[in-house]
């Protein structure tokens, strides 16, 4: 149960971190979309282990295999299904952790909630099935692609370092330029040097990933409870190691009065518009044709190169030392799974606005 996320747009994933492979079937997908194979490969290639010394040394292809639903270069309409094969897994490094929960992981949860977990990886729980988020992602941005419809995301905080400007004040398209997705070179690189020095002590750190949705039409958004930015919400909280999210001016609008965070109408040629965007492209959690614009909180990866403290299956105290080959920052790689889901989103309820009116 839960494995699927959409509405008329749905996604449903399968697959484990050390099992044969992580897929998915995409249903709702409209017909008569152009599939760009090359555009899906680079969005995969964007998440995928081992492209710089930031992330995981894990070595994986992550090539996708379509199954279903694609004939002679564009979408049929059906279900669409595909499998990316896992290459290289190396589950003995986690041989010493089958017995014990490691500390801010799903091991005690999953195994006190299903009676069994795999531990290779952390199996269903590991980042690793964002693959089939990516490969959803990049066809819902094939289609928003036709409608003139752009996502961007990148990493705006790592530990204290941070953008201290909105995203109207950079040039996102140097986001891809640097290894830590960060469209500042300048601080890309402070960021990039403390993640490195936090790896080599065997630690973790976290971040803020900020996401922009720019030509989004008026009107997406379902009242009372399929509000957009409840529906972007709960795509990107499920997102593993992902803890909070805030849209527009967010919390930084609390030390600002009514009449200073209201974004004023006026008649800009004929189109209705607004002078500033405090709200973050939705009122009334439907799109009001501004850009839309959210933060991503991610904590630091539970995985730690350090010996803890913690119990095994027990209940006995004990102590644990991980192994293996892990992220010590998540949000480079995070960045392309951020803009995935918020096309999803997007697309779905585009979908459905479609059915609001005959």
């Amino acid at each position: 149960m839960f494995n699927s996320f959409g509405n008329i747009l749905r996604l449903t994933s399968f697959g484990e971190s050390h099992g044969k492979g992580i897929g998915g079937v995409i249903d709702g997908f409209p017909a008569g979309i152009t599939i760009d194979m090359d555009f899906i490969q680079k969005e995969l290639d964007r998440r995928r282990p081992g492209q710089s010394a930031l992330t995981t040394p894990r070595k994986e292809a992550d090539k996708v295999e379509f199954l279903s639903g694609i004939f002679e270069g564009k979408s049929t309409g059906c279900p669409i299904g595909f499998i990316v094969w896992n290459e290289n897994q190396h589950s003995g490094d986690y041989d010493n952790m089958k017995d014990v929960y490691r500390p801010s992981h799903a091991d005690y949860t999953y195994k006190t909630k299903y009676g069994i977990r795999d531990h290779r990886g952390g199996g269903r729980s590991s980042a690793r099935e964002t693959i089939s988020r990516v490969v959803a992602g990049a066809l819902a941005k094939l289609a928003l692609r036709q409608l003139g419809i752009r996502i961007t995301a990148y990493t705006s905080q790592v530990g204290p370092i941070r953008l201290e400007e909105n995203y109207t004040a950079y040039n996102l398209e140097l986001t891809e330029t640097n290894p830590v997705r960060c469209p500042d070179p300048e601080k890309a690189k402070e960021m990039e040097q403390l993640i490195a020095e936090v790896k080599a002590e065997g630690d973790t750190i976290g971040g803020v990933i900020t996401c922009v949705i720019i030509g989004c039409p008026v009107g997406l958004g379902q009242p009372v409870f399929g509000k957009l930015q409840a529906a972007l919400a709960s795509g990107m909280l499920s997102i593993n190691a992902a803890k909070a999210f805030e849209y527009g001016d967010g919390f930084k609008g609390l030390k600002m009065k009514g009449s200073e965070q209201n974004d004023v109408f006026y008649n800009n040629a004929g189109r209705i518009t607004t002078h500033t965007n405090h709200s973050g492209g939705i009122q009334g959690g439907i799109s009001n044709g501004q850009d839309i614009y959210f933060r991503v909180a991610f904590k630091p990866v539970a995985t730690v190169l350090m010996e803890q403290h913690t119990v095994n299956i027990d209940g006995v105290d004990t102590t644990l030392k991980a192994r293996g080959r892990h992220d010590p920052c998540v949000l480079p790689r995070a960045v392309p799974i951020v803009e995935a889901m918020a096309a999803l989103t997007i697309l779905d309820f585009y979908l459905i606005d479609r059915t609001t009116q005959l």
